[in-house]
């Protein structure tokens, strides 16, 4: 498996853990990660659980358990329409 890039790579980091005493699944879930959108780049999406099996199954509870959950994205080439600086409002520098 190939090593994350360092925090500072990024150019947008979204983190979020959650909770729960108690939780429960009616039916089993369908969860998909996408990047939408112009222009390419370097993504990823991580999640680590704690007491969460994968897949969970419907019907059962599981309790105290922990999500951690981690989605990262860079640019990696020049933006749609060749602007520099198009992170920046779509302003070129002077």
């Amino acid at each position: 498996m190939e090593s994350e890039p360092e925090p500072a790579a990024w150019d947008i980091v979204f983190e979020s853990t959650v909770r729960a005493d108690r939780l429960r699944f009616e039916e089993e879930p369908s969860t998909e990660v996408r990047f939408p959108g112009a222009g390419e780049r370097d993504s990823m999406s991580r999640s680590e659980r704690s007491r969460l099996p994968r897949p969970v199954e419907a019907g059962r509870d599981y309790d105290d358990v922990t999500v951690a959950y981690r989605l990262a994205t860079r640019i990696t080439g020049t933006p749609e329409g060749g602007l520099e600086g198009a992170g920046s409002g779509g302003q070129q520098a002077s």
